[in-house]
């Protein structure tokens, strides 16, 4: 550094003058400093500035009687480096511009004319914390810039999602989005980012705006993170974006929840939150706002789950461990999802620790589960590995009861991902996943059954920042079976099989503060196997039977506006088209108009070659939601959804199990179509850290799939003479109040919702209870949730759940009847009648280890009770005839208290 305190004199002048001497000079690959050498040697001028400004680019360049300021020109251009000449000095300014006269009033005269360019002094030799971004440009008129950043966790180099980036000098801010990335138009001059993140350090960074530019932040952890029990919510997001009814699940918060068996679940916890329900203790599939439980779209990085769950809906099929969000979408859904009615459970798997090894793991009764996070090229390639298997299969046999001896339940889940930052602008990840499951309770028949997904991501960022894209590539395989073995001649194995690959280009275009765009195509190809039997053994007289393929082809179109009225008034509409095509090879019946399908009134068989469109489907799907801040903490939100869904869940359970098949929208089965009016009012209390929302919410659905009393599912040829197709509605209100931090945290949720089906048809053999609306199956009025820990010590903590909710609805026998000679049961309306009242306490201690930071590992253990009360909560209810009675029997899978110790452990 040479004479740098001439900088400040510079400032003093008002008249500076330029050399003209013109100048013949080359350089062959040099680094500019060599080059200031040389003009230095060249002229009788004496450069001024610090070696850490100049790179290590080569440059080759001529000039031939040329101006000294114009090479400087040149050769800057391309910079961050301002020059001024004086005299026979030159001095060089990093990003900033020296200017040649005060700006007006700087005395204190009254300003005549607005100055279209702000003067900035500072000292920045003096101050560590400011960054300058852009290229100071006294000719430029432009007074607000676009800053691009990237923010990553100091320790880890992971990038960090959902951060708050707060300008309080102008009252704007933004997110992290999941790669880290934020973009945020600012004034020129200097600027004071707030980053504010839950487990972190608070950030604060000085930025010197002068042009477009892009910047890196690395935020610390915090000093100490307990097991607190909170829905996370960065920075008054619940309040202030036009989003309503999504949440996001935190993820550190499920250790100190009790849950059956000790295992954590992050899909059991969101049925604590209102309108997320499910049909029953232990049961696959969930119930959103009224939906089937096929209208959810389960999603791990991009690519679809069909069994979200392991051992009929025990326990999730995603690890906790290799989790690292989930974000629940119920009534604003994106316009970038489709395919669904109901839902969109977006699920992450966790970003890998690009600085260091680390995991975390637990070894509980029933099951053992590790993720491992490691560098393979440090802050450049890593990966993250994942296992969970249950041991279950040596209970079953270590039990003295007999009839268990020769059962078996066990599953295992597995996943990889691979990230790989290839450089600033592009990223590449990679995401394997594959469950399975398999079990036989005291039966004859083995079930099994298996997700595979793989995903494949590449996102690019383009030079102005301000554009961002997304390709994305996956496949879905979900697969059942059903092995029966028994001293007879009747043994088979059965298999059912769906395969879905899809493409997808999403895009966000940063138009300015005003509106953000994203937009984007998808094209989804689905390969259903209906099912195939074949027996198995020498002695089987089972024949062999396959149903008919389908395939279908699904594609749409997006593109969404985030547009900014002004700062209390926020829209988000969008707008997609989907269109759905039953492709060939296959045959489809034609039946008579105004006639029960049948075998008689088959009109006409088609036949349809490969690829051959056998029905075509398609519409626009609108997403319209805005915010109204009514004050800083309170907000008035609505929305407007409507959905197109093309696949439907065959079953004629109560619940998903393993035996329920996937069928396309064909010739006789139309798509379902549902649309969805939400508002609410949004509340934080700051000074508590306390935050409330009241929703309510109306919903309608079209062409809702439901099946003829006694219907066959599995390998009918003619599935369409059993499926029923009609309307239904929901609606209800739902209230949640959440407390985020302190030693007393978590949250209660009540909703009051109603489901309806509706099926009328002038055909007698084609209608439900006359045509009347009856409720649904998982119809449960009210729903009460309270999820609590209280931290007693640093180590030390209690926390509970209780749960209570409307028992669901059921059709119960209401007399008898003799028809032709034999006695037959009259049963009421469907649904008309409801199982008992659900409720049930669940505590649990938790032990923190010690928070010495140079240690192994650092341990958790949570000891908990299911169940405290011992409540024999009937799962189901039926009925039989006994010595010519007809008796009614409750069934319940959890009537006792159970207790569990798990141990956890993270290094």
């Amino acid at each position: 550094m040479k004479k740098i305190k001439l900088l400040i004199f510079m400032l003093l002048f008002v008249f500076f003058s330029y050399a003209q001497d013109n100048i013949t000079i080359s350089f062959t690959n040099s680094s500019l400093k060599e080059i200031i050498t040389q003009l230095e040697n060249k002229t009788s001028h004496s450069f001024y500035y610090m070696d850490s400004w100049l790179d290590e680019n080569k440059i080759t360049k001529s000039y031939t009687n040329t101006p000294l300021t114009t090479i400087l020109e040149d050769l800057l251009k391309d910079s961050s480096i301002n020059y001024t000449v004086f005299e026979n000095k030159v001095i060089l300014t990093n990003n900033s511009f020296v200017y040649t006269e005060l700006p007006e009033g700087f005395f204190g005269e009254q300003k005549t004319t607005v100055s279209e360019n702000e003067a900035v002094f500072y000292n920045e030799y003096e101050n560590n914390n400011l960054a300058t971004v852009g290229k100071q440009n006294n000719n430029s008129k432009a007074q607000e810039f676009t800053l691009s950043g990237l923010l990553l966790n100091e320790n880890t180099r992971a990038p960090i999602q959902g951060a708050a980036i707060i300008i309080d000098k102008i009252s704007k801010n933004t997110t992290t989005d999941a790669k880290g990335k934020f973009s945020i138009i600012l004034p020129i001059g200097k600027n004071v980012l707030n980053v504010r993140l839950l487990g972190y350090q608070n950030l604060v960074k000085e930025v010197l705006v002068y042009g477009d530019g892009f910047i890196k932040l690395a935020m610390p952890e915090a000093a100490e993170t307990l097991g607190e029990v909170f829905l996370e919510s960065a920075a008054n997001n619940n309040v202030k974006e036009a989003v309503v009814g999504v949440t996001k699940i935190d993820i550190e918060g499920l250790k100190t929840i009790p849950v059956v068996l000790g295992e954590r679940d992050i899909l059991k916890v969101a049925t604590t939150l209102p309108g997320i329900k499910t049909a029953g203790e232990g049961s696959a599939g969930f119930n959103v706002r009224g939906g089937r439980s096929d209208q959810n779209l389960f999603l791990l990085d991009d690519a679809v789950m069909y069994n979200p769950s392991h051992f009929l809906g025990f326990f999730s099929a995603v690890n906790p461990f290799a989790t690292g969000s989930l974000e629940i979408y119920k009534a604003t859904i994106p316009a970038e999802y489709g395919g669904r009615l109901s839902s969109v459970f977006d699920i992450k798997s966790k970003e890998p620790n690009y600085k260091e090894f680390s995991g975390e793991g637990a070894i509980g009764p029933i099951t053992g589960s590790l993720s491992i996070q490691t560098p393979i090229v440090k802050d450049k390639i890593a990966i993250t590995a994942a296992g969970r298997a249950t041991y279950s299969n040596w209970i079953l046999r270590s039990l003295d009861e007999e009839t268990l001896q020769n059962s078996e339940a066990s599953f295992y889940d597995g996943l990889i991902k691979y990230n790989h930052k290839i450089n600033e602008n592009n990223t590449f990840q990679a995401t394997g996943y594959y469950s399975k499951d398999k079990f036989s309770i005291t039966s004859d028949s083995t079930f099994n059954y298996s997700n595979a997904l793989a995903s494949l991501k590449w996102n690019h960022t383009f030079k102005n920042d301000k554009h961002k894209s997304e390709v994305i590539a996956v496949n879905t395989q979900y697969k059942y079976g059903v092995d029966y073995e028994a001293e007879s001649n009747n043994n088979f194995k059965f298999d059912f099989k769906i395969n879905e690959t899809q493409l997808k280009l999403n895009l966000k275009y940063l138009h300015s503060d005003t509106h953000k765009f994203d937009y984007g195509v998808s094209t989804k190809l689905y390969q259903v196997e209906p099912g195939n039997i074949d027996p198995t053994g020498n002695i089987s007289i089972i024949v062999p039977k396959s149903i008919n393929k389908e395939k279908g082809l699904e594609s749409a179109i997006y593109i969404s506006d985030l547009y900014k009225v002004n700062e209390k008034l926020l829209f988000n509409v969008g707008l997609r088209y989907s269109r759905f095509a039953s492709l060939g090879p296959g045959t489809q019946n034609v039946y008579e108009d105004n006639r029960p399908k049948g075998e008689s009134t088959i009109t006409a068989v088609n036949t349809y070659s490969d690829n051959e469109t056998i029905k075509s489907y398609g519409g626009l799907e609108y997403r319209a939601s805005l915010r109204y801040l009514l004050s800083p903490s309170l907000s008035l939100k609505a929305s407007y959804n409507k959905t197109l869904q093309y696949i439907h869940l065959l079953s004629n359970n109560t619940t998903i199990s393993p035996t329920d098949t996937w069928k396309l929208s064909d010739l006789n089965t139309k798509p379902q179509s549902a649309n969805q009016y939400s508002l609410g009012f949004y509340k934080n209390f700051d000074d508590t850290d306390i935050e409330v929302s009241l929703e309510g919410y109306y919903k309608q659905m079209h062409d809702i799939l439901d099946y003829k009393i006694g219907a066959e599912l599995i390998l009918n040829e003619s599935l369409e003479q059993e499926l029923l197709q009609g309307e239904g509605k929901a609606y209800g209100v739902e209230f949640l109040i959440k407390k985020k931090k302190g030693a007393l945290n978590g949250w209660i949720g009540y909703s009051y919702s109603r489901a309806f089906l509706k099926l009328k048809s002038d055909i007698p053999q084609e209608q439900v209870n006359n045509g009347d609306y009856f409720p649904a199956n998982y119809d449960k009025p009210h729903d009460f949730s309270l999820v609590a820990n209280y931290r007693i010590t640093k180590r030390y903590s209690v926390s509970t759940n209780f749960i209570y909710q409307t028992g669901r609805p059921i059709t119960y026998p209401i007399g008898k009847y003799t028809f032709a000679g034999s006695e037959q049961v009259l049963y009421s309306d469907r649904n008309q009648f409801r199982i008992p009242d659900y409720y049930r306490l669940d505590i649990g201690f938790n032990i923190e280890g010690s928070h010495k930071l140079k240690k192994l590992a650092h341990s958790f253990w949570n000891i908990s009770v299911y169940n405290v009360l011992g409540r024999n909560n009937p799962y189901s209810v039926y009925f039989a005839n006994n010595e010519g009675k007809i008796r009614a029997y409750k069934t319940s899978i959890f009537s006792i208290p159970v207790p569990t110790i798990t141990y956890n452990f993270k290094f």
